[in-house]
């Protein structure tokens, strides 16, 4: 079953943005690509750090600490040191709000 949380209003993650957000299940990374949002574990799987914070190039987050790349858009793991993948969240707009689907 579905548990959509609320995450910010739309207007308030303009392209080029992220927000991250503590749920239940873990910190989360929502980013706005052009448009379109993404939700992914804010958790490198290399070292267990963040990766919010860490420079985006096009759909890739790059780890702050390490510099291992993740795709944005599905969780992939791009470039050592990281070989394992991140999870990822479903994503939606309703009433103008972003929402994440913790149990997506």
């Amino acid at each position: 079953m579905s548990e959509w949380i609320d995450v910010a209003p739309q207007i308030e993650l303009p392209a080029g943005s992220r927000k991250t957000i503590n749920t239940p299940y873990a910190e989360i990374a929502v980013f706005n690509l052009d448009g379109q949002f993404f939700a992914i574990e804010d958790v490198c799987t290399h070292d267990g750090g963040e990766l919010a914070s860490g420079i985006c190039e096009g759909d890739q987050i790059i780890c702050p600490r390490h510099g291992a790349r993740f795709c944005i858009r599905d969780g992939r793991s791009l470039t050592p040191p990281a070989y394992e993948d991140i999870d990822t969240f479903p994503v939606r707009v309703e009433n103008d709000i972003v929402q994440i689907d913790i149990d997506g």
